[in-house]
């Protein structure tokens, strides 16, 4: 993992230094490209995963009917539900795999943003949007609680996305409110550079979201 981390450390760097190069002199700046490219990297893994996920919501009416069906059997109904996954291709553990992969990278980054070694020299490049990136603000009533609030907003709608029975389902329902309350927490206390990570990548996953859900709706209607 240390390696890892040690890369992405490095990478930041490199970011930086092109934004500066170009003009723009900011470590938040370096922090929102890298935060999309590694977002972008690994999108065939995030839509891979998606697509699983949205397979078996597709086939949750089934899954219940043959539940209810053999609800006296559950060694026949556990059958006949993965006979029903094999006849449609779907693998059931097809949505976790991806995240598993997924998960070292963003604690390598979360590591390399929460340690990052901020050039001390030029306190101005810390500073990006009226924030200072070295800085926990903690719940001080003031403009910089504006990072926790996005970090809950966005949150919340990224959920959202990906939850299409969160109105339904009580687990979902229940992580829709908390997610967003527990991110906005986790961002006033740490440094705002790592909010302003949080919310950058909300913001793409949304984005990237919007457009799988696009493109599995379109794939679904010509299935049908």
């Amino acid at each position: 993992m240390s390696t890892i981390v040690e890369a992405m450390t490095y990478l930041l760097k490199i970011l930086y230094s092109f934004s500066t190069a170009v003009g723009l002199p900011y470590y938040g700046v370096a922090i929102i490209l890298l935060t999309i490219l590694i977002k972008t990297l690994i999108f065939p893994l995030t839509y891979k995963q998606m697509a699983s996920m949205r397979k078996t919501v597709d086939l949750q009416p089934k899954i219940k009917s043959i539940q209810e069906k053999y609800k006296n059997n559950k060694e026949k109904a556990n059958a006949a539900v993965m006979e029903l996954y094999k006849e449609h291709n779907v693998n059931p553990l097809g949505g976790c795999l991806p995240i598993v992969v997924q998960l070292p990278i963003f604690w390598a980054l979360y590591s390399a943003l929460l340690h990052f070694p901020y050039d001390p020299a030029n306190a101005s490049a810390h500073l990006f949007l009226g924030f200072d990136l070295t800085k926990i603000y903690g719940f001080a009533l003031s403009y910089h609680l504006i990072l926790p609030i996005f970090a809950a907003a966005t949150t919340f709608l990224q959920t959202k996305l990906t939850s299409p029975n969160a109105s339904t389902d009580p687990t979902q329902k229940t992580m829709l409110y908390i997610m967003p309350v527990f991110f906005a927490y986790i961002s006033v206390t740490v440094p705002a550079g790592l909010a302003l990570y949080w919310v950058t990548m909300n913001v793409v996953s949304i984005f990237q979201q919007l457009f799988i859900n696009s493109r599995l709706s379109n794939k679904g209607k010509k299935a049908i």
